[in-house]
């Protein structure tokens, strides 16, 4: 490709991701107008589903996506993504039920899979010949993530006051329709697909295990008590999902994730961290919001505008760091440090009356902390992965951190509710002293929650410090069964 279809192609890769972390952002702003019209008196209870539901999606098809990449190539797999997400977002529109709706939001869940994940592995055969480092990349990534998650519950909340709640939905159209003419005309991947069966087996395996995880994570606690059968079962049938995937990629003639990949450090390791980024993502930006909503007595909308300035830290950090284009290892200790050190600023200034300007702060502080983290490991990653399974590494580094998402919301999310006295939902209603003495407690488990962030963003960091320098050769290792032993 010349220069110029490669900056078309990145253009065209960007604006993909910016629908895809649209789409994240954007539903949230329409529960009230989407219960009221599809299913008054029993919607607001199956709304979670219209998140939950795409989120399984995408997670069971991630590693299946990657293997599609190097067999297929990843053009023919990045339009049959955005083709699968834009079928899906048009019947989202259509939908005359919640029923309707839950579906067609799965089905836009197994495109959406694709929209981030296959897209980094377009943008990998997008690099010049040669051309190493994950500065400029991950640079840009922050920039369009920051954009994204700031306008997202913005343009939610425009559409939905000033056309439909539908047109969250519709908007998603011709975009994507953009996308999928200018992929098919401009991109000419230099990628060197090789036609192998696919491990089916491994991928049902995969798509088992982590549906069973997902929804153990986000049932337990809440839907059922963490004892129950139903979540006791969904954990025993995660932990024996993972089991058999384990063995089967480790006998399989051409695996879905070969376990050789494992000896590459680069891998090893940053999947890891993108696990735990993951994870410090989630309890940054949800028990932030919460205590705006709990503590301070913010509507949901009020508290979503709070992500500006963490939108605008990781857009300021993306461009920062694709004029310094730092070694992505460096980056990384740089992120986990820093936000390390702003969970323990939010648990240390943490309190009932706590500035909103410093929660701003902290929050623009966060963003710049998360600036340096996305994209950075998925981009060294890429380095460091042997060409042939560049699609199967790329997709590993996005379900690590999807994983690293339930986990995250589930630790946090028990810790939080254990240490309190009161229901979080029964707090708005109380009054006087037993209001107060429950907002102090509330702000006290809260505190808990931030220091168990920093301790597990110094994990990440102490991680971070075993990955390797690249000395720019691709890591070469076998793709079959038996490189799976030593």
């Amino acid at each position: 490709m010349t220069p110029a279809a490669r900056a078309i192609g990145m253009f065209v890769c960007l604006f993909t991701i910016v629908l895809a972390v649209l789409d994240l952002q954007i539903v949230s702003a329409a529960a009230v107008p989407i219960v009221r019209d599809l299913d008054p008196a029993h919607g607001i209870d199956r709304f979670p589903w219209l998140v939950s539901a795409f989120a399984l999606a995408a997670a069971a098809m991630l590693p299946l996506y990657g293997k599609l990449c190097d067999t297929l190539g990843a053009k023919h797999v990045f339009l049959g993504a955005v083709a699968t997400f834009l079928l899906g977002s048009a019947l989202c529109g259509l939908a005359q039920s919640m029923t309707q709706l839950i579906a067609a939001r799965a089905l836009q869940g197994l495109g959406g899979g694709g929209l981030m994940s296959v897209t980094m592995v377009v943008m990998a055969h997008l690099k010049d010949p040669g051309e190493e480092g994950a500065g400029k990349g991950g640079g840009i990534g922050g920039i369009v993530a920051g954009g994204g998650m700031a306008l997202g519950p913005w343009l939610g909340g425009f559409l939905t006051d000033h056309a439909n709640w539908r047109w969250i939905f519709y908007v998603n159209l011709p975009l994507g329709i953009a996308v999928l003419v200018a992929g098919a005309l401009v991109l000419k991947l230099p990628d060197h697909p090789v036609r192998r069966p696919l491990d089916w087996a491994g991928a049902a395996l995969a798509a088992g295990f982590s549906t069973a995880l997902l929804l153990a994570m986000e049932w337990g606690g809440r839907t059922y008590p963490w004892g129950s059968p139903q979540i006791i079962g969904l954990l025993c049938a995660a932990v024996l999902g993972l089991a058999l995937f384990v063995r089967r990629q480790a006998t399989a003639a051409d695996p879905l994730l070969p376990l050789s990949l494992f000896r590459i450090p680069e891998l090893r390791w940053g999947f890891v961290v993108q696990g735990i980024t993951g994870a410090a993502m989630m309890c940054a930006i949800y028990y932030v919001l919460v205590y705006l909503q709990v503590a301070r007595g913010l509507s949901s909308s009020d508290a979503g505008l709070y992500l500006l300035p963490m939108a605008v830290g990781m857009t300021g950090a993306g461009l920062v760091a694709g004029r310094l284009d730092w070694p992505a290892r460096t980056a990384t200790l740089s992120g986990t440090l820093t936000m390390a050190a702003v969970f323990a600023l939010l648990a240390t200034t943490l309190s009932p009356d706590t500035s909103l300007w410093l929660i701003r702060a902290e929050l623009f502080l966060a963003g710049i902390a998360f600036g340096q983290l996305i994209g950075q490991l998925v981009f060294l990653v890429q380095d460091a992965a042997p060409r042939p399974l560049l699609g199967v590494a790329t997709t590993g580094i996005r379900f690590f951190q999807t994983l690293g998402n339930a986990l995250g919301a589930a630790l946090f999310g028990t810790i939080l509710f254990r240490l309190l006295a009161t229901d979080v939902n029964t707090i708005p209603s109380l009054h006087g002293s037993a209001h107060a003495a429950a907002v102090q407690d509330f702000v006290h488990a809260t505190g808990i929650v931030f220091w168990c962030g920093a301790a597990l963003m110094l994990l990440g960091t102490l991680l971070a410090t075993r990955l390797p320098k690249r000395d720019g050769a691709p890591a070469q290792v076998a793709v079959g069964a038996g490189a799976a032993r030593p």
